[in-house]
């Protein structure tokens, strides 16, 4: 009888990773309706085309590099090589930032060419999808943040608490990195 409740308990998704997957069903259904609503006022009329300046593609580089740092981080870890898992997830953090660093001169980009907030619909969308993007990024970094405090303040340990706090930390990046990638195709391409 143990044996049997202890393999169901094993099979079991872990609370903070269940509620996690929650959040991001609910963030995702969040830009699934920015997405409807860009869909909905460009078939209004009045909708200025322009191109994203490439500051957005170059911010999409930098997403994806980061993720395949954190894949690389959570795999250094777990093969208990210390001092690759905590560079690489500085080097997580710091891609993350440059990325929010990109969107930023991406949006001066757009000031520059006279597309702002409250010009024609088509700017605005992608200063609030991009902006809310950046926003789920800086939440991310925070959860980046306290990963780097256990990893330099916390005693070196592949314990499964461990396993699973540096798990839901990557599941979210990855989360946001492709995320993005949707938004910036679907921003640069549904014209």
């Amino acid at each position: 009888m143990d044996v049997v409740s202890s393999h169901h308990s094993n099979n079991r998704i872990p609370s903070l990773t269940f509620a996690l997957w929650v959040s991001l069903a609910s963030i995702s259904m969040m830009f699934a309706g920015f997405m409807s609503a860009y869909i909905v006022r460009q078939a209004a009329g009045n909708w200025f085309e322009f191109v994203l300046p490439a500051h957005f593609l170059w911010s999409t580089g930098v997403l994806l590099v980061s993720s395949g740092s954190i894949f690389m981080a959570q795999r250094m870890f777990n093969q208990r090589n210390e001092i690759k898992y905590k560079s690489l997830l500085v080097l997580t953090f710091v891609l993350g930032l440059v990325f929010i660093v990109l969107q930023y001169e991406g949006w001066m980009a757009m000031q520059a060419e006279g597309i702002d907030l409250k010009g024609n619909p088509s700017g605005a969308f992608v200063y609030v999808i991009s902006g809310v993007h950046v926003a789920h990024v800086l939440g991310g970094l925070a959860v980046l943040a306290v990963a780097l405090l256990h990893a330099f303040l916390l005693p070196f340990n592949v314990s499964q608490v461990r396993k699973e706090r540096l798990e839901r930390t990557a599941y979210y990046w990855h989360y946001v990195d492709l995320l993005w990638v949707v938004l910036f195709l679907f921003l640069n391409y549904y014209r």
